[in-house]
Order: C-alpha cells, then sequence, then structure tokens
C-alpha cells in the first residue's frame, strides 16, 4: 500500500470463464442500490438472486481487493442480512465470519436484502479504510460508491454477469467509467460482465461537476465533489491535459481504452490520519484529497496522474493468474509487483522526459531520488520473494515497489535498448506481452520472465535471475555508464539552497519554517525564525502544491547572485501576525551528496546514441 501523501494503487481486471463457472451460464445477479432512503450512513441493498442449484451457498464480501494490499474485511459494515425465498419468507441464515454468510435451503432463495454501512465516518483505527478504497454515504449530497463495499458475490460464481440498478435522487448523475444500459431521472442500470468487473467499476453520485476531453480515442470524464463548491472540474481537465496527452504520444498516440474517468472528492476539513491519494482501477481512478483549491487539486492530480493512468497497460492488459482470477477471501499474491507497480511507476516519471514536459538533468534528479528511497528498504531482498510476501512477511517492504521497482523498469529499458542498438525498449516489450497474452488471458506467475527472454534477448533471463529474483543489488554505475551517464554513490557539489531550514505545513496547507539548527549563512543572512510562514517568493504565492516547482525556479536554478525576497508572515510580541520581506543575494553551498548522476561530458558516440533511443524513442 502506497500512502506518500498521495498514492494507492488498485489491480483490477478482467479474465476468461473458468469450467468451475460454466455452470451459471444465463444467470445474471440483479443488484439494487437505493440512494433515495439513507438510515444512518447506511443505504439498502437488494439482490435478486441468480438461479441456485445448490442446497446451501455462500454469499461472499470481500476480505481484499485488488491493490489495496490491505485486508480490510468490507464484510464488517453490511448488517441486517437477510435470504428469503419467494413468498417473503426467511431461509436460514449462519454467519461464517466477518465476510462470509450461509445459506441453507438455498435452491428457494430469490432475494437478499441488507444495509451497507459507509468507510468514510469511522473513527476506530482497526476499522479505518483508506479513502479513495473506501465508500461515503451522505444523504442528498454525495455517494462514493466503491463497489465492493456494497456488492459480493455466491462461490463459485464470480462470472455471473451482473446487472446493477442505482436508485438516485432527483438531479443526481452517476458518474463512472460504466456506460449505462438504461437511465431515467431517477434510476441507472448497468450491466457488468462478472464479479472482477464490478470490483472494477467505482460509481460517484452527486449534483454534477463534470468535464470531457477526447485523448486518444477515448472519452477522458473528470467529475469532482466538494462540499464547498471552490474545485471545478473544468480547471482541473484543463491542467492534466498535457501530461494525458503526452501519455497519449509516449503510448503510440492512441489509448487502448474507450472511456476513463477520474472520480475526485474533495473533503471539507483534513482528515485525521493525514493520508490522501488514490485508487487506481483499470478503467478509471478514485481520487481523495484535502480542501485544497481546483489549481492545488489540479497540481495534485497532474503529479499523480501518470502513474494511476499508465495501469491502462498493466495489469489491464498483462497480468498473472493470481490478478486475474482474484481470490476475494484469501488472497494470493503474484510475484511481478516489479512490473504491476514498478514499470508503471518507471513509465510515470520517463514519460515526462521523452515527451520533453522536463529537461534531461530534471529527469536524472527523479532517478536519484529512487535510488536513495529503495535504499531505505532491504536492497538484497529479492524482489520477487517481497512481491509474495508483500501482505505480510514483507509488508514493511511494500513501498519499495515505487522505489526500486522504478528502477528495475529503468534498467531492463536500458539494457533492452543496448542489446538492441537502440532499436527495442521496454515499451516494445509491454506492447509485445499485451499481444502474447491481453486482458482475457492470464500468465502463469513462474513462466513470465521466460517468455519475456523468448520475446527479447537471452542475456536478459540472466537480468531477471540475478537482480529480480536474486539478492543483487542493481548495479547502477555500469547501467547508467551505457547511456553515458556518470554515477557517483558519494561526493560534494555546490549548490543553492533556500537556507537549509527545516520546513512542514500548518493546517491551512501553507509552508512553516518549523525549525534552524541546522540553518546555514544563507539563511541566516536571509534572517528566518521559526515558525515564520512562507507566504511567497519573488512575488509568486506558495502553497503546498506550488512551493517545490517555486524553490526550483526562483533558487534552486537561479544564477549565482540573483537576489531573493521572501515574504513571510510572523508573529510580532503581541502575537498578532504580520507581514515582513527578507532579502538576500544567491549564493552557492558545498553540500555532501549522494547518487549523484550527470551527463557525461566524455560520453561516446555509441552512449550517445543509446541515450537518445533511452530518452527520447518512440514507439
Amino acid at each position: 500500500m502506497r500512502k506518500i501523501w498521495l498514492l494507492l494503487l488498485a489491480l483490477s481486471l478482467r479474465q476468461v470463464s473458468f469450467a468451475s463457472d460454466e455452470l451459471a451460464k444465463n444467470k445474471v445477479y440483479q443488484f439494487n442500490l437505493n440512494l433515495t432512503q439513507v438510515q444512518n450512513d447506511r443505504i439498502q441493498v437488494t439482490l435478486k438472486a441468480p438461479e441456485i442449484k445448490e442446497s446451501e451457498i455462500i454469499y461472499n464480501m470481500p476480505k481484499m481487493v485488488p491493490g489495496t494490499y490491505a485486508v480490510y474485511n468490507f464484510g464488517k459494515y453490511i448488517s441486517d442480512f437477510k435470504a428469503l425465498d419467494k413468498k417473503g419468507r426467511a431461509l436460514p441464515v449462519t454467519k461464517l465470519d466477518e465476510n462470509r454468510w450461509k445459506i441453507s435451503k438455498a435452491k428457494n432463495l430469490d432475494q437478499i436484502t441488507y444495509w451497507a454501512g459507509d468507510t468514510f465516518d469511522n473513527t476506530k483505527k482497526e476499522d479505518i479504510v483508506f479513502e479513495p478504497a473506501g465508500t461515503n454515504i451522505e444523504e442528498n449530497k454525495n455517494f462514493l460508491l466503491n463497489t465492493h463495499g456494497f456488492i459480493g458475490y455466491f462461490d463459485g460464481l464470480k462470472r455471473v454477469p451482473y446487472e446493477l440498478t442505482i436508485t438516485k435522487p432527483q438531479g443526481f448523475y452517476g458518474s463512472t467509467p460504466l456506460k449505462a444500459v438504461k437511465t431515467t431521472p431517477t434510476a441507472d442500470t448497468y450491466r457488468i460482465d462478472s464479479y472482477m468487473d464490478v470490483v472494477d467499476s467505482p460509481l460517484m453520485y452527486n449534483v454534477p461537476d463534470t468535464a470531457m476531453m477526447q485523448i486518444g480515442g477515448a472519452e477522458v470524464l473528470v467529475s469532482v465533489y466538494t462540499a464547498k463548491k471552490d474545485v471545478q472540474s473544468g480547471i482541473i481537465a484543463e491542467n492534466i491535459k498535457e501530461i494525458l496527452e503526452a501519455q497519449k504520444n509516449y503510448l503510440g498516440g492512441k489509448l487502448p481504452v474507450e472511456k476513463y474517468a477520474f472520480l475526485i472528492y474533495v473533503d471539507d476539513a483534513y482528515n485525521t490520519t493525514g493520508s490522501y491519494g488514490a485508487l487506481e482501477h483499470s478503467y478509471s481512478s478514485v481520487y481523495y484529497l484535502p480542501p485544497f483549491n481546483s489549481q492545488q487539486i489540479a497540481n495534485q492530480i497532474r503529479g499523480i496522474a501518470a502513474h494511476e493512468f499508465f495501469h491502462i497497460v498493466t495489469p489491464l492488459n498483462i497480468h498473472s493468474e493470481e490478478i486475474g482470477d482474484f481470490d476475494y477471501i484469501n488472497p494470493q499474491m503474484s510475484k511481478h509487483l516489479w512490473l504491476y507497480e514498478g514499470v508503471t511507476e518507471y513509465f510515470a516519471s520517463h514519460v515526462q522526459a521523452n515527451q520533453k514536459l522536463i529537461s534531461p538533468e530534471e529527469y536524472l534528479t527523479k532517478l536519484r531520488a529512487y535510488i536513495a528511497g529503495s535504499l531505505k528498504y532491504n536492497d538484497t531482498l529479492p524482489f520477487t520473494v517481497m512481491s509474495k510476501g508483500a501482505l505480510d512477511k514483507h509488508e514493511n517492504q511494500y513501498g519499495n515497489v515505487y522505489q526500486k521497482g522504478a528502477l528495475i523498469g529503468m534498467a531492463l529499458d536500458i539494457k533492452l535498448r543496448e542489446l538492441s542498438g537502440g532499436k527495442y525498449g521496454i515499451r516494445n516489450l509491454m506492447n509485445d506481452l499485451a499481444k502474447t497474452y491481453g486482458k482475457d488471458q492470464s500468465f502463469k506467475d513462474e513462466e513470465l520472465f521466460d517468455k519475456i527472454t523468448e520475446l527479447t534477448y537471452p542475456p536478459i533471463r540472466d537480468f531477471f535471475r540475478q537482480y529480480v529474483e536474486g539478492a543483487t543489488p542493481l548495479p547502477y554505475t555500469e547501467i547508467f555508464k551505457t547511456v553515458g551517464v556518470t554515477y557517483a554513490p558519494q561526493g560534494t557539489e555546490m549548490v543553492n539552497t533556500f537556507g537549509r531550514v527545516e520546513t512542514a505545513l500548518n493546517k491551512e496547507g501553507r509552508m512553516v519554517i518549523a525549525g534552524t539548527s541546522n540553518m546555514n549563512d544563507f539563511g541566516k543572512e536571509m534572517g528566518y525564525q521559526a515558525g515564520d510562514v512562507i507566504m511567497a517568493i519573488n512575488g509568486q504565492e506558495v502553497t503546498a502544491t506550488t512551493a517545490p516547482k517555486i524553490i526550483a525556479q526562483q533558487v534552486t536554478n537561479a544564477p549565482v547572485g540573483a537576489n531573493l525576497e521572501v515574504t513571510v508572515s510572523r508573529k510580532d510580541k503581541k502575537g498578532n501576525a504580520v507581514t515582513q520581506k527578507l532579502t538576500g543575494t544567491i549564493t552557492q553551498t558545498p553540500v555532501e551528496t549522494q547518487h549523484l548522476l550527470r551527463l557525461d561530458p566524455a560520453a561516446t558516440d555509441q552512449q550517445k546514441q543509446l541515450r537518445e533511443a533511452w530518452l527520447y524513442s518512440g514507439l
């Protein structure tokens, strides 16, 4: 589970029918979620059951859903569970555990009813669900319907089709990647192929604030709910369009989906956990964000959309049996998180260099951060072993999928470029894997490395054996040398600094000087004091989201000798906030650095050619 302020990712997919589900042909689940009758933050769920031929049947709510990497036991939010025959008579029900109900005399089953509560209002630590994976029920305001919190399945019948009807308040609109087969002012009906697709299809109902874009042959919906009405979908759509266009170009000019939905819930207050982020689905992503304005929200989403959006490649079209036939009660992990999350994260940063949204130097800075981040984890733990144990034994190592996982993707890309003379890279490999498998066919976990080797070059098998299945750390010096980049694990460089002060965010989301114990001479010249609230830098307003970019422009990358003016809000002796302008002149300071990456001025023509292919080749 990724919770570095923003991000949580999902792995939800489609898969072909298995023999055990062939008995379910011509059956259908008929669910109704009634949003017009709310009781104590609960809504009633009614299921017209498919034909059951067994004398006993078990109804399941998921213990876990793909991509959350956490057990939430969604059955604990279900109450008043009843099973009825056609005459409305109750059938015997035994609750087996938090997520399963055994129904006796199941051949007579006609209907199931229960009440589903939301997760947003939970205060017990053990019951808290990361909001993008949770559910929200606010009567006549908003309904965030992550379907796994409301809808279950019978044993052996995960691939039976679902008909889902949402009874909605007047004036409400359902934002979702699904296309309604029937819609009226009071209800929408959707047809869904299987339970895997149900879990993959969140919905958000409220008075609409939506914007639509056409990107690479796909409809991209941006839907926003905020109680304060100060965030506008159009502004967000306008701000994320550039990165979506870049991703479309990066993927060859056309997106492999017909519709994609950004469902964005902006809270009206900061929550108690401090966790915000997104849950990714194959055709959508659900965002839960703090009470920022439209521009701040757009900046946040722009920063994480690159990762979320790339999941339309993997695991949508490339996935193992553990994902394609996900076990919602006893989940089994795949050993290929380097592919699902690592390669996706690599794409999310590499696309920005490839499409020239950032410079090569800025991209190398991102790679430095990945390396530094990865070394906070166990660098000799085989990545496949960590992946298999991400739910339990190696849970504390899971965050490395977004650090070393991205670096594995980078190293594989460079190795493929080297072996092909620059003509074939990891995006080509993903295309070939998608053609080999696709959304309706899973690969076997144990066969993937051999299949990739078969599609590419024999030395690639040794790469996986040594650096992904094995305990050997990635050889960064060798990898970067291939593309004319020097790597120094440790060194000293002259840099512009903001003053070496400690910073934090206050309740208003403003940057604050939290401490000055390590302040350098430049910081002393500026005259920073602990408690100063940074309001502006060289006249540009500073917020939590704009601070990194403004500091990079006005400080880090500013010419030596440039003037710097920092406007702060500071309390006077009476405790009143007063505005002061602090001024100084940019000077460089020697700083001990780690993992320094630089374009090698002495690179050979071959290294430059491979660097150009690595950074800028298209598909």
